[in-house]
């Protein structure tokens, strides 16, 4: 084998007696300032590592401290149980029950077996590629459905699949679904107020939540129990003015009223004469609040306080009665009608019937446009507006309910007298259910007016005096009129208890017209007369048929519903009559 020439060098130097580290191989011939350079960079690394050990172990100390627990320790959220919501005898509308949401880390949810999926799937009332869908994603954490009833979580817990979880939650039950859905609203999937009073005493009633800290590992389950951050405070009870047997007594005759008459709509409202707190709202059509699937725009609305409409002849008491206020008139005062219609301007209005000459009573009682006209005329344009305004048209209500619409009465500078005759029979002007039933408090209350209320009232309210009590009395005698054989409203006669209001039958708007054939009937009642208790007002819309009129549709809803509610609330009778007549063709409002 052939040897290195190194090798025999190496050793020939050995033999020559010359040391290995002088070996003219080993000798390098390098710059000293190179070395120099080397062992100040590698100081300088060393220093670096040192002044960044002291700076994490001491200076950032806090900041890595809460870096790490953001990667295993997470605040839970504790929900507040949201107050329950009473009628004004405790009865329970609105309560929430303890349900859970589903949420789940895709990735690991993903890895069950398709059994498993397919089952999870059903619990959740969802399709198998629907819960494929949500699990396709790139999120670690996603919802698959909230709140769930409890009975179904106990089955989802028994499948045990890996990457799912629950989370406590609340969800709003309401006892007497639809009949009182237009007072007590709804709330969403985040237990938020959406609707009605849920919306209108969304800070009363939520409450605060809490929290609690705890330690989870990776698949998101809790290993250990850190400590309470703070303790959830649950929302307060809410106690409503509304009695829920006036309530389903409302309900029902409105509900009857619209699908009798084959109307588009209906709403009806009892106030509480003394205290101003609203007894009972309804309207027709309605939703189930606990199934809200199939819920339309139609549903939704709540006519009483969000629609406007031109109330016709209900708004005559209130020219009247600024004309007796003032002395220009009496209830004896005679007026011409003769011969049914009149002309202002360029415009013609008319009665539905020729009366030739009639008392102010009887102009009431019978409806007459022209008589109102020549009773409104004479009267300065402001002081009917500052009429209108008091009795509550034209302002933005302030009961606290959501969507209350102000109603429209137009500056009085700006009227003609057309426009102000128009006024005096109730078109022109537009208002809500709710104001008008309110507006009748100065004829029911001796001439003052209170506020109204959604919850219950523990003190009488101070009114505000817009007329004199005897002019409201006198009103009261013609409304009681109105009521009778010879009146507009004979169908609203009540067997056993004296009545009294006021028809009305306004003509709607299409396209910027009054329609000839597309109308609302109203009728606005004080029950007993004796002493006056409830405040009741009637609305159909749209009503379908030969008999449109406020005097054929609402007075006979209005009948039936103060009855009912008379008997219900043990208001004891004020009349001996219990057999009531009705003429074959009672009056019927002038449109």
């Amino acid at each position: 084998m052939k040897r290195s020439g190194h090798g025999v060098n190496s050793r020939v130097a050995a033999s020559k007696g010359v040391s290995f580290s002088k070996s003219p191989v080993l000798a390098v011939s390098l710059p000293i300032w190179r070395s120099r350079v080397v062992l100040f960079v590698l100081f300088a690394a060393f220093a670096a590592l040192a002044v960044r050990a002291v700076w994490l172990q001491g200076m950032s100390n806090e900041f890595l401290q809460k870096q790490g627990k953001s990667r295993y320790e997470r605040t839970i959220e504790l929900p507040a149980t949201r107050g329950k919501i009473m009628d004004r005898n405790g009865q329970v509308l609105a309560s929430s029950l303890p349900v859970k949401a589903v949420w789940a880390i895709p990735e690991d949810v993903l890895k069950s077996p398709p059994a498993k999926l397919a089952e999870l799937a059903r619990l959740l009332d969802m399709s198998s590629a629907d819960l494929r869908k949500k699990l396709d994603s790139d999120r670690t954490f996603v919802y698959l459905k909230r709140q769930v009833e409890m009975d179904v979580i106990a089955q989802i817990d028994k499948l045990e699949i890996a990457g799912l979880d629950t989370r406590k939650e609340y969800k709003r039950f309401y006892p007497q679904g639809e009949v009182m859905t237009h007072v007590v609203g709804f709330t969403n999937v985040e237990d938020a107020g959406q609707e009605s009073m849920e919306l209108a005493q969304q800070k009363t009633l939520q409450g605060a939540t809490g929290s609690r800290r705890v330690i989870k590992d990776r698949l998101g389950r809790i290993v250990e129990d850190v400590g309470l951050s703070k303790l959830p405070h649950d929302g307060r009870d809410l106690t409503l003015s509304v009695d829920s047997k006036l309530q389903y007594i409302a309900f029902s005759s409105i509900k009857e009223a619209v699908e009798k008459f084959n109307a588009k709509a209906g709403a009806a409202v009892v106030l509480d004469v003394r205290t101003g707190e609203v007894l009972a709202l309804a309207n027709y059509p309605t939703y189930n609040p606990n199934d809200r699937r199939k819920l339309t725009g139609e549903q939704l609305r709540n006519r009483v306080v969000t629609d406007t409409f031109e109330p016709g002849s209900t708004l005559k008491p209130f020219t009247v009665a600024l004309a007796l206020d003032t002395k220009r008139v009496t209830p004896d005062t005679m007026y011409e009608t003769a011969p049914g219609f009149m002309v202002i301007g360029d415009r013609r209005i008319r009665d539905m019937h020729t009366y030739g000459t009639m008392s102010v009573s009887s102009i009431i009682q019978k409806s007459s446009n022209i008589g109102m006209a020549k009773i409104a005329l004479p009267i300065p344009p402001q002081e009917m507006w500052e009429m209108f305004t008091k009795s509550g048209f034209g302002q933005q209500p302030k009961f606290g309910f959501p969507g209350a619409v102000a109603g429209r009465v137009r500056p009085y500078k700006s009227w003609k007298p057309i426009e102000q005759a128009n006024m005096a029979f109730g078109h022109g002007i537009s208002v809500s259910l709710l104001q008008l039933a309110r507006s009748y408090m100065i004829f029911a209350r001796d001439g003052d007016i209170i506020p109204l209320s959604f919850q219950k009232v523990t003190e009488p309210p101070v009114g505000q005096q817009v007329i004199s009590p005897q002019t409201a009395r006198q009103i009261r005698t013609m409304l009681e009129s109105v009521v009778g054989p010879e009146g507009t409203a004979s169908k609203a006669q009540v067997p056993g208890y004296r009545v009294g209001g006021k028809t009305g039958t306004a003509q709607k708007l299409i396209n910027g017209r009054y329609s000839h054939n597309r109308n609302i009937g109203s009728f606005v009642g004080i029950a007993p007369m004796s002493n006056p208790r409830f405040i009741i007002a009637v609305m159909l819309d749209d009503v379908s048929g030969v008999y449109r009129t406020g005097g054929w549709v609402a007075a006979p809803t209005f009948a039936a519903l103060a009855a009912n509610a008379l008997r219900a609330a043990n208001v004891p009778p004020d009349s001996t009559v219990v057999d009531i007549i009705i003429p074959e063709n009672p009056l019927e409002d002038s449109l």
